[in-house]
């Protein structure tokens, strides 16, 4: 009877060593499935709550002016400024405006030239604000040669 009680002990601890065994297998195997497909652990970060998240300066005011220029766009303050914003910089950088300058006649035809090859659509009551704008602002620049060199002594080159 002892040997029977014996050889039950005996299946119990081979029972629980072969169910830990499996139960470790299956951890283990879920895990590295996991890291397989999931790398970067991410069911374990932390996702930050809104109440986490702390708005920078920058991201408060997109209409920020500093200095006589919108911060975002680089353009200068000034009457049409958001008219120029919204219907300019929706397609092209403000940089495209910037570089740009002309007299009325030539920002006229550039607008008639974005609506009939860029889709731009008719500005209505804008234009006139926009172009106003963009005439004041960023007018064309005599661009003449530099100033010529004096005080130079100049020297002959020997061969």
């Amino acid at each position: 009877m002892e040997e029977g009680l014996k050889f039950k002990q005996q299946v119990k601890h081979i029972y629980r060593a072969l169910a830990t065994f499996v139960v470790l297998s299956a951890v283990i195997t879920s895990t590295i499935i996991y890291v397989m497909t999931d790398p970067t652990l991410s069911l374990f970060k932390k996702t930050p709550l809104e109440s986490d998240y702390v708005m920078s300066p920058m991201e408060v005011d997109d209409d920020r002016i500093e200095n006589g220029i919108h911060v975002r766009t680089g353009l200068i303050e000034a009457e049409g400024l958001m008219e120029v914003v919204y219907n300019c910089t929706n397609c092209h950088s403000s940089k495209l405006v910037i570089q740009n300058r002309m007299n009325k006649e030539n920002w006229m035809a550039t607008i008639r030239w974005m609506q009939e090859t860029q889709n731009l659509a008719d500005l209505g009551l804008n234009e006139e604000i926009i172009v106003n704008y963009l005439v004041s602002n960023y007018p064309p620049v005599k661009k003449g040669r530099r100033t010529l060199l004096s005080s130079i002594e100049w020297y002959n080159l020997e061969d």
